[in-house]
């Protein structure tokens, strides 16, 4: 039973396996961090799976009976004025294997002012969207593999042009609980659209991620590394404000090699006190780094740190990301235990 089901996951990911990045399609949103514990450890995190009913967003099979009746509400002020945030909720209907999630993720992106071709103003606009998902977890009998399924349909408007579609992330975790280690695959995306903005039919962001995460035997600690976008290599690109010129006036371009390519797939973080009401969390992300960093001066993007405490039925998460020394964002988390 378990061989069956691992070869039907991995030749689901074989079909759509093509390389997509930032500006390479449409609903880009739907890759943005889930939850602020997520952005403290780097983004990305994929095997978490405990109280935390905002990981299902991510990974369906993350989904448990722990989230029960959890309600969790993030918001963040991210970059350049836009606002999106998160909610989910999940209800067990029978404690063995019956775990059903709901999901809304929405991103505004603001006023713009809007021109004609000859330059005269035609009032202000605004773009939205948004992603509702429904997910469920099964544990397969006998094993420690869980896997999990997200549906999404999703709504877009940018102006005056609209969009919907949908998507499907596919999941599986496995879980020794011996060693308290977890590690996980999660596949992202994989949909359509079907209606276009403007008749152009576009790809959908589809991710795959690869993650491990463990509890220190005798540190209150837990480790956490995410391989991110296995879909495509190489996903470093030459950044023609690192080209070099020589006295002869040529130019070069700045060289990815095999190892810069190879780091800019990696996320890293560290969770202080876990299973506590009160802990803090510190991520790495090497390609937000990598891309955001500025040539001779020290600016510490792609570090990310955060803090939770939890208030009898509530608890709070707050983190801050870095960016650039002129962009960085915060994230806001609210979790409320409806029990």
């Amino acid at each position: 039973m378990v061989k069956r089901i691992t070869t039907l996951f991995l030749l689901l990911i074989a079909l759509p396996v093509f390389a997509q990045l930032g500006g390479e399609s449409t609903y880009q949103f739907l890759n943005l961090v889930s939850s602020p514990r997520q952005a403290a450890l780097g983004g990305k995190i994929i095997t978490n799976f405990d109280h935390d009913v905002t990981e299902a967003l991510y990974n369906p099979a993350s989904i448990n009976s722990d989230m029960h009746n959890q309600l969790a509400l993030n918001y963040s002020s991210y970059l350049g004025g836009i606002g999106y945030g998160t909610a989910a909720y999940a209800y067990t209907y029978d404690r063995r294997l019956q775990t059903f999630h709901m999901g809304v993720t929405y991103i505004n992106y603001g006023e713009f002012d809007g021109y004609d071709i000859d330059g005269n103003s035609t009032g202000t606009f605004n773009g939205s969207e948004v992603a509702i998902s429904g997910g469920y977890n099964y544990k397969i009998p006998n094993a420690d593999f869980y896997v999990g399924t997200n549906v999404k349909l999703i709504s877009s408007k940018l102006e005056q042009y609209n969009s919907f579609g949908a998507a499907v992330d596919l999941g599986i975790m496995y879980i020794n609980e011996d060693l308290d280690f977890h590690a996980a695959l999660a596949v992202r995306n994989l949909g359509t659209q079907f209606t276009t903005y403007a008749g152009l039919r576009e790809k959908l962001p589809f991710e795959v991620n690869f993650g491990m995460s463990q509890t220190l035997e005798n540190v209150p600690i837990r480790w956490h590394l995410t391989l991110e976008n296995l879909q495509k290599w190489p996903i470093g690109v030459s950044n023609p404000a690192r080209s070099t010129t020589d006295l002869e006036g040529n130019q070069t371009e700045e060289e990815v090699g095999f190892f810069n390519n190879a780091l800019r797939h990696l996320i890293v973080g560290a969770e202080l006190f876990p299973d506590r009401g009160f802990n803090l969390r510190l991520g790495y992300n090497f390609r937000r780094a990598e891309e955001l960093r500025i040539v001779d001066q020290r600016n510490f993007s792609g570090l990310s740190f955060g803090v939770s405490f939890k208030l009898n039925r509530m608890r709070f998460s707050y983190t801050h990301a870095r960016y650039t020394s002129a962009a960085n964002t915060s994230f806001f988390g609210l979790q409320i235990d409806l029990q």
